[in-house]
């Protein structure tokens, strides 16, 4: 089973899948017992078009050459990333069920060796664009026409090392490197702001020799459109699309208190609230 870039996906049926991955994390975090809710919820949408839509995968043949590949830079996001593996077919359902336990494959951050569908591995971050830009060159020694998605949060980019495989990318001028920022405006340890000023992104990598666009990350056709208008991968300037979020978007709670939600577990009152109102929206 081959899914082809460009598959049929209406905006509703993705925005729709975007809050299916919330209320998937929510249950795979209260079975868990902690995770990561609000830097999850903000790149739902964007892993919606990505997976549903965008990347050229084929499920049951993960190692398969020619698939486009993903790197969840923001690794602690993995929580929203397996039901959709799951579905898509990479690995049985009932993994889920054991999701954050000892012995585990799928855990709170992806890791290659266990889990099928996964291209890198993520723990420490700001490593994955780094590893993208080789996985891109790797691609172009070996004649493939594979394109290399890097999904970071904005907190990463305060990393030299970002900038480094940013100036790398636009040198070796890697058209089939796509990286996207969830812009957030948050990192573990607060606004990105604050510790370190990173705006204006698009202008920023655009200076380090990108093709930068700018959208509203929880709008599923600005999503579409910038993904669907991607250069072919033979181009020579890699592309940045910087995706404008709100951490904990989708759960009235969460927006409110986005770095309270980051780590944590709601309460069962919360759970039910929470799920109440991702559901309203599915019905």
């Amino acid at each position: 089973m081959i899914l082809e870039r460009g598959r049929a996906a209406t905006a509703g049926e993705l925005s729709r899948r975007a809050d299916w991955v919330r209320a998937q994390t929510i249950r795979l975090i209260d079975g868990a017992g902690l995770g990561h809710y609000s830097s999850t919820f903000s790149c739902a949408e964007i892993l919606s078009v990505l997976y549903y839509r965008t990347l050229r995968l084929r499920p049951d043949e993960p190692d398969w050459p020619d698939r486009d590949r993903f790197l969840l830079g923001k690794g602690h996001a993995a929580v929203g990333l397996w039901p959709i593996l799951a579905d898509l077919g990479y690995f049985p359902a009932g993994w889920l069920e054991r999701f954050g336990q000892l012995g585990s494959p799928i855990n709170d951050h992806p890791n290659m060796r266990t889990a099928p569908g996964v291209d890198f591995s993520s723990g420490s971050l700001g490593h994955n664009l780094s590893v993208g830009v080789g996985i891109a060159l790797a691609a172009r020694l070996r004649g493939r026409d594979h394109r290399t998605f890097v999904l970071t949060g904005d907190g990463e980019l305060q990393e030299g090392q970002v900038w480094e495989a940013a100036m790398a990318a636009s040198h070796y001028r890697l058209g089939s490197l796509v990286a996207v920022v969830d812009a957030n405006g948050f990192s573990g340890g607060g606004p990105t702001s604050r510790a370190m000023n990173i705006e204006p992104l698009a202008e920023r990598f655009t200076a380090f020799g990108w093709h930068a666009v700018e959208v509203d990350g929880h709008d599923v056709l600005a999503l579409l459109d910038a993904f669907d208008e991607l250069p072919a991968p033979a181009s020579e300037a890699p592309v940045c699309v910087v995706a404008r979020t709100r951490k904990g978007r989708g759960v009235a709670m969460m927006e409110e208190s986005p770095q309270a939600w980051h780590l944590g577990w709601l309460q069962p009152e919360q759970r039910d609230e929470a799920l109440r109102e991702i559901e309203a929206r599915l019905t």
